[in-house]
């Protein structure tokens, strides 16, 4: 197959077909449909960073630091820029569940709007509005569009940036490249590094596609990096010079610095493997080893991504997207340099293929659902190329690739229905049947639209049917995992919700101290502050191995009679309530707090909690 029987760019099709409208409109409305309805199910769902909205509700500090107390101690251990979104929707409709999540969601519709309008650019609509479609139904976009961790808006920015490069590319816009590079440098300050595993991409499609000289290619790219820096560095400078005495610990630092916890714990720790920041440098339990381990993502190598913890996340359709890539490349290979299939390849096949190569070899702590970055990747790569491909079925080699593609896509879907054998049987066998006919239809090509239509269900039912059981089922924790409720039985979720105390709730609810209570680690501390309404004090941060608050400033708390109540709650046997909780909580600056608070105040038991009173001694 030569060049010229590549299939032709959508670019070159002129004016919008009367449907496309209406087609979108119904994207958009089942979209927000799948990702609004009942979106509270899942409460308060990663309670630690329910505790940062809560506090930034109280607090306009707390807000803009992302403190876990509106006194301003301590942080979480990521940028803010999530629970800026989500605070904000607190403060204007009251701090709940629904208020808290809908913003989320509301990320999950924009990002499939701008996905189809990135796609639709180069590809046409029919290519936008199967990408759309693909991110929607993806298992791990129905989970995180639906839960209250950064990854949300980290998409949402994300695709916003694949979107202006696009715009870029037409006519090699400088406006439109400065605008990709903002849109980056606000995903840093939503989730780090991580924000900049799509830079390879972005800088790849631009210097190849880009119609301008190279000269001017490589300046414009060079004030894209620029854009990224001042959008990420405006907040990290704003609290470098902010005083230290002034505002809270950086969570997750070893010296209290933004820039130290985005290269070293959220950065270099998570690809080579670190341990948690602080004082007290617990190490982790081993990621590679073990049952309880599940969420931390198991043994590295290019199989993590299609393993019991992360295959039904985002991989249904990665087969048929790295199958679709080779073939696209290889049919646009003597096009001119700006052909913008091609460049549209680059961009979201070079997205993909980076984010599984790290996610694939990361040594450090990486939970399944992190794939939900991978989900606009795959997505846009399997429509363009399975759309560029359908338009040239006229010949064998594209009805043959099309036809490897769903043969992959129907078996792998099988593989990955049969982990759940019990839930929907019928699902996997009607997958198989229907991608048997798709498949050999493909092959002899028979009537067209039908074959289309049978080609979609064949490929997409078992994904679709595990999005809207994820869709459908509650999740808390800090590793919630996609599928059936079912999928879920014996997996440990690290840093589940802790217990509700009512007796203890009651007590906290009486106090007016500018803090009711404090305990060790945001993950026991979130329970009480979430539970009771009332701020609490999370000894060390995340996982009780920060050193804030120091042991002076804790007795300088008491004394002041600031802080009612000191807590220790009831553990289970993995160290803390729901899982590993409380890294770290019994060494360091916590250690000594809580052995001071042992040796200097009466214990009283409130609902299977030890109680210090720290204002009666």
């Amino acid at each position: 197959m030569t060049t010229v029987d590549a299939p032709a760019a959508a670019s070159d099709t002129v004016g919008t077909p009367r449907w496309v409208r209406p087609a979108v409109a119904v994207l958009l409305l089942g979209t927000a449909v799948l990702y609004l309805t009942n979106v509270a199910i899942s409460g308060w769902g990663n309670d630690f960073y329910a505790m940062a909205v809560q506090a930034g509700t109280w607090d306009w500090k707390a807000w803009f630091f992302g403190s876990l107390d509106p006194g301003n101690v301590v942080t979480v251990d990521k940028p803010p820029l999530s629970l800026w979104m989500m605070g904000l929707s607190g403060r204007i409709f009251g701090f709940s569940s629904w208020s808290m999540l809908v913003p989320d969601a509301l990320a999950g519709v924009g990002s499939v709007g701008l996905l189809y309008l990135a796609v639709r650019r180069l590809s046409g609509p029919v290519a936008g509005l199967l990408a759309g479609s693909l991110l929607a139904l993806t298992p791990v976009a129905a989970l995180m569009f639906r839960f209250n961790n950064p990854d949300a808006f980290l998409v949402l920015l994300l695709v916003a940036g694949g979107y202006f490069l696009v715009r870029a590319l037409e006519k090699a816009s400088t406006k439109w490249l400065l605008l990709a590079g903002v849109a980056i440098g606000f995903g840093f300050l939503d989730k780090m590094l991580q924000a900049f595993l799509v830079l390879p991409a972005f800088v790849l499609a631009y210097a190849v596609a880009a119609p301008t000289s190279l000269g001017r290619r490589v300046w414009q790219l060079l004030a894209a990096a620029g854009a990224v820096v001042v959008s990420a560095g405006w907040w990290v400078l704003a609290v470098a010079l902010w005083p230290v005495a002034d505002r809270p610990y950086i969570s997750g630092s070893t010296n209290n610095s933004v820039l130290e916890l985005a290269f070293g714990y959220n950065g270099l720790g998570r690809i080579f493997g670190q341990s948690h920041g602080g004082d007290a440098r617990p190490k982790l339990p081993d990621v590679s080893h073990g049952e309880a381990m599940r969420g931390f993502g198991g043994q590295t190598g290019l199989t993590r991504l299609f393993t019991e913890q992360f295959g039904g996340e985002a991989s249904w359709l990665l087969p048929a997207a790295l199958i679709g890539l080779v073939a696209g490349l290889w049919f646009t290979r003597r096009t001119p340099r700006t052909d913008h299939t091609r460049a549209a390849l680059l961009l979201w096949g070079a997205w993909t293929v980076v984010s599984v190569v790290v996610f694939s070899y990361m040594s450090g702590i990486i939970h399944p659902y992190y794939t939900v970055a991978l989900a606009p990747g795959i997505a846009a790569t399997v429509a363009i190329s399975a759309t560029e491909l359908w338009r040239g079925r006229a010949y064998l080699a594209p009805r043959v690739v099309l036809a490897v593609m769903l043969a992959a896509t129907v078996v792998w879907s099988f593989v990955l229905l049969d982990r759940t054998p019990n839930w929907q049987p019928w699902v996997r066998y009607t997958v198989l049947v229907l991608g048997v006919l798709g498949v050999v239809a493909l092959l002899i090509g028979t009537a067209r639209r039908a074959v289309a239509v049978l080609a979609l269900v064949a490929a997409l039912l078992g994904m679709a049917s595990f999005t809207v059981a994820t869709a459908s089922t509650a999740h808390t924790g800090g590793s919630p995992a996609s599928g059936p409720q079912s999928q879920h039985k014996g997996r440990v979720s690290f840093g589940g919700p802790q217990q509700s105390n009512v007796e203890l709730n009651r007590l906290l609810e009486t106090t007016t101290t500018k803090w009711a209570a404090a305990e060790t680690g945001a993950m026991q501390a979130a329970g009480l502050a979430l539970n009771s309404g009332k701020p609490v004090l999370a000894v060390g941060g995340f996982s009780g191995s920060d050193p804030a608050p120091t042991l002076a400033q804790f007795q300088q708390y008491v004394t002041s009679g600031d802080i009612h109540y000191f807590v220790v709650a009831a553990r289970n046997g993995r160290g803390g309530p729901g899982g590993f909780g409380g890294f770290g909580g019994s060494r360091g600056t916590s250690g000594k707090i809580t052995t001071w608070v042992q040796q200097h105040f009466r214990a009283t038991t409130v609902g299977g909690a030890t109680v210090y009173d720290l204002t009666q001694k």
